[in-house]
């Protein structure tokens, strides 16, 4: 039987919770001297940043190792 492999796309974009999957908010990785402090406050994760239920099945896949 083969390996189970990370998805290594969806490793750099959703991390593991205790109440499921979190995604990191575009936006927030460089170039951030430009960008205002409102814009940057709100790229900030909030708790509207998990991931929604029906999708959790997916990452569970993508991500083997992080349960």
């Amino acid at each position: 039987m083969p390996k189970l492999k990370t998805n290594r796309a969806a490793s750099k974009r959703f991390r593991k919770t205790a109440k499921g999957f979190k995604a990191y908010s575009s936006g927030r990785r460089h170039n951030l001297g430009h960008k205002d402090s409102k814009r940057k406050r709100h790229l900030r994760s909030g708790g509207s940043s998990l991931v929604h239920e029906s999708d959790v099945n997916r990452l569970i896949q993508l991500l083997p190792h992080h349960k």
